[in-house]
């Protein structure tokens, strides 16, 4: 199993529900970085790229989500 989330066996509250989308959003990067890490040091800019851009829309999603939990 490639997941790192975890399965709720009940349907959560919507508040709740904000903040397991925001694990997934941070642990996506957190991935991503390490895996940035890896490309940067195999010289791969293609891949460093594409890491960079997906990272840059988890991060966004990731502050939306805080917002909505503050």
């Amino acid at each position: 199993m490639l997941s790192r989330s975890q399965e709720s066996q009940h349907l959560p509250l919507p508040h709740d529900m904000i903040r397991q989308l925001l694990k997934g959003q941070e642990a996506v990067v957190r991935t991503a970085r390490w895996v940035f890490a890896v490309a940067e040091a195999a010289n791969d800019e293609p891949s460093a790229d594409q890491l960079t851009q997906r990272m840059q829309v988890h991060e966004k999603n990731a502050w939306t989500l805080r917002s909505m939990v503050a």
